[in-house]
C-alpha cells in the first residue's frame, strides 16, 4: 500500500468524526458539562458568594418535593402544557393541510402563518394582557355580549392557564404548521392519485394517506411540545408586572418556581439546583411514554386496510 493510498484510508475514517466533532465540542461545554456541574451543586448546599458550603446527599432533593409551591407549580406546568400542546397540534395539521392545497398566493399565507412566531414574548405577553384583563378587554367584551359576567383571568387558576396556553399557542401553532406542511408536501402524490381513483373522499384521504404518511413527524412534533410545554417561562412570567405567577402562584411553573428559588428571595442554589433535576428527570420520563404511546398507536394498522390486503392476495393467490 502506498502512501498515498493510506492517507486516503485515514482521510475516509477520520473526517467523518472531524465534522461531527465541533457540534460535540460546543455540545459538552454548553450542554452537557453545565448538565453535570448542576448536578454537583443539586447534592451540596451553595451560596450565592461563599459558593460550596458542604456536601448535603439528597437533602436539597427532599426539601424541594417537601414544598406546597413545588406541586402547586408542578399542577400548573402540566395545566397549561395540556392546554397548550394538544391544541396546537391540532390546529397545526389542519392548518397545515389547508395551505398543502391549491391556494392562491401560498407563499403569502405561509409567511403569514409564521409572523407571530418572529413576534417576542414579551409584545406577545403584553397584547394579551390587555386583552385578557380583568375587568375589561376584548376576551370580557365578547364574554359581557353573550350576558356572562366578566373572567378575573388573573385570578381564577383555569382561566389564567387558558390565557397563557392562548399565548403560547399564537406563538408556536405557525412554527409547527410549516414543519408538518414540509412532510405533507413530501408524500408521493401517487398515493393520492390511487385513493382518488379508488373513490376515497377528500376526508378519507386526509386520514388514510396524509396521517400515516407523516406520522415520523407528528412523533417528532409530540415529543418537542412535550419538552417545550413543560420548560414553559416567558409566557406565565410576562403575564402580569410583579412576574410571580399571580397573587396565589396560581400560574407559577416550575421553570418559574426554579427561578424564583434561585435568584429570588430564597437564593438557594443547591434547591434550585434539585428543581432543575426533577424538571429534567420529569421531561425525561414523559417524553418517554408519549414517543411509546405515538409508537405504539403508528404501528397498528387499520382494520380495513388489513381485510384489503387479505382480499388482494386471495384474488393473487
Amino acid at each position: 500500500m502506498t502512501g498515498s493510498e493510506r492517507l486516503n484510508r485515514i482521510d475516509m475514517k477520520v473526517s467523518p468524526y472531524l465534522y461531527v466533532a465541533p457540534f460535540f465540542i460546543i455540545f459538552g461545554l454548553t450542554g452537557l458539562f453545565p448538565m453535570l456541574y448542576t448536578a454537583f451543586i443539586s447534592v451540596h448546599e451553595w451560596h450565592l458568594i461563599k459558593g460550596n458550603q458542604g456536601f448535603v446527599g439528597f437533602e436539597n432533593f427532599s426539601s424541594v418535593l417537601g414544598q406546597p409551591n413545588f406541586w402547586k407549580s408542578l399542577g400548573n406546568t402540566f395545566s397549561i402544557f395540556v392546554l397548550s400542546s394538544i391544541p396546537q397540534l391540532i390546529a397545526a395539521v389542519l392548518i397545515a393541510a389547508a395551505l398543502d392545497a391549491n391556494l392562491r398566493a401560498k407563499t403569502f399565507w405561509r409567511l403569514g402563518v409564521l409572523m407571530p412566531y418572529v413576534v417576542t414574548p414579551v409584545a406577545v405577553s403584553l397584547i394579551f394582557g390587555k386583552l385578557f384583563a380583568d375587568q375589561s378587554g376584548l376576551a370580557n367584551a365578547l364574554i359581557a355580549a353573550l350576558g356572562q359576567n366578566p373572567i378575573g383571568w388573573h385570578v381564577d387558576p383555569l382561566a389564567a392557564h387558558f390565557a397563557i396556553a392562548t399565548m403560547v399557542n399564537f406563538r408556536w401553532t405557525g412554527y409547527n404548521t410549516l414543519i408538518i406542511l414540509a412532510a405533507m408536501q413530501a408524500i408521493p402524490r401517487d398515493l393520492y392519485e390511487a385513493a382518488i381513483i379508488d373513490g376515497a373522499s377528500r376526508v378519507r384521504r386526509f386520514f388514510f394517506v396524509t396521517i400515516p404518511m407523516i406520522r415520523p413527524t407528528l412523533i417528532f412534533m409530540v415529543l418537542t411540545s412535550t419538552i417545550g410545554g413543560l420548560q414553559i417561562f416567558d409566557e406565565p412570567k410576562t403575564f402580569d408586572s410583579s412576574g410571580r405567577g399571580g397573587s396565589d402562584q396560581q400560574w407559577m411553573t416550575l421553570t418559574m418556581y426554579l427561578h424564583d428559588m434561585g435568584w429570588g428571595a430564597t437564593r438557594d442554589f443547591g434547591r434550585a439546583a434539585a428543581i432543575a433535576w426533577l424538571l429534567f428527570l420529569i421531561v425525561i420520563a414523559l417524553a418517554a411514554v408519549n414517543y411509546l404511546i405515538v409508537r405504539l398507536i403508528s404501528s397498528d394498522e387499520n382494520p380495513q386496510h388489513k381485510r384489503r390486503r387479505k382480499s388482494r392476495k386471495e384474488v393473487s393467490a
